[in-house]
């Protein structure tokens, strides 16, 4: 187990290599000077905008500045962002929290309705409450997350009242961010497990429980949806991933801070270091987040054994 570990980090370096040499070369050659983002518009002093870029070592060769950017990051260095001047690490810590929030509020939601919803439509196989709780799954599937974002504000903010549009404080302010967010999730995850649990509840062990009079729910609890629910820690892992990937957009919507908001900063700000480094710790949390996946597999599957 420890060998397919440390093999798994050693060939997550370069995904993670790749990733920042793509981010840090989309970034460089997109128009515009970040240099004249940081003075404003209206500066047109060419001498202070030339002595400020030799400063932040802009007016290097690409290769020089993604090698300088690499060295710190291994150091755990991300560069200081051009807008706040503050370290990128300091930004990122400090919105990390907000966005660990979110994205485990999603994951929990989306598990929860995921496995109940599917459960139900295996149970319930041919019958209405099957087709209803797929039509759901499938709505999941078809809505964008902010689509669905401004729909439950529209209804439960301004409409009903019942919860606040914006902000990260309290619990009421992570109800619809964490339900847009964890929706699609919720859906792919009942598609898999009424999948899943069809396939199981087939099986003879299923029959043989049936057959020495077990009850019902401890059929199902205890020997179908144990069983049902192995192939659903990849999915978990890999929406842990996409649950990441969609915070940025839902963060924005509901005015929520975190990585995400961050990010979308950085972008329209120009801001190379904090993109760079945003991105460099999503990426690096995506592998981690997967392998921790594969090693529970062994776990929770005792068939399954790494070498």
């Amino acid at each position: 187990m420890l060998r397919y570990i440390q093999l798994r980090l050693l060939a997550a370096v370069p995904v993670i290599l790749g990733v920042s040499i793509l981010v840090f070369l989309m970034l460089h050659l997109l128009p515009g000077d970040p240099v004249q983002a940081m003075l404003g518009e209206t500066v047109v002093d060419r001498t202070k905008i030339e002595e400020l870029r030799e400063q932040l070592g802009l007016n290097d060769p690409l290769y020089v500045q993604y090698a300088r950017f690499l060295w710190r990051a291994v150091q755990g260095d991300l560069g200081r962002s051009l807008q706040t001047r503050k370290p990128v690490t300091q930004e990122i810590v400090s919105q990390l929290p907000s966005t660990a929030q979110l994205t485990l509020a999603a994951m929990v939601l989306a598990i929860a309705i995921g496995v109940t919803l599917g459960t139900l439509a295996a149970i319930y196989h041919n019958t209405w409450v099957d087709t209803l709780t797929m039509v759901v799954a499938l709505t999941g599937v078809s809505m964008p997350a902010f689509w669905l974002g401004m729909l439950l504000i529209l209804v439960f903010s301004l409409q009903l009242g019942w919860l606040p549009a914006s902000g990260s404080q309290g619990p009421e302010r992570l109800v619809m961010p964490a339900l847009a967010l964890g929706y699609s999730a919720a859906a792919i995850i009942a598609r898999l497990v009424r999948s899943s649990m069809l396939e199981v509840l087939r099986q003879e062990y299923v029959t043989t429980a049936r057959a020495k009079g077990l009850a019902e729910h401890a059929v199902i609890v205890r020997h179908a949806l144990a069983n049902a629910l192995i192939p659903v820690v990849t999915i978990v892992g890999l929406q842990i991933g996409t649950l990441l990937a969609g915070a940025v957009v839902i963060e924005t919507v509901f005015s929520r801070q975190g990585v995400g908001r961050l990010l979308i900063q950085g972008i329209t700000s120009k801001d190379f270091p904090l993109v760079q480094g945003t991105i460099l710790v999503i990426a690096t949390g995506y592998v981690l987040i997967n392998l921790v996946v594969d090693v529970l597999y062994a776990a929770i599957d005792p068939r399954i054994r790494y070498s």
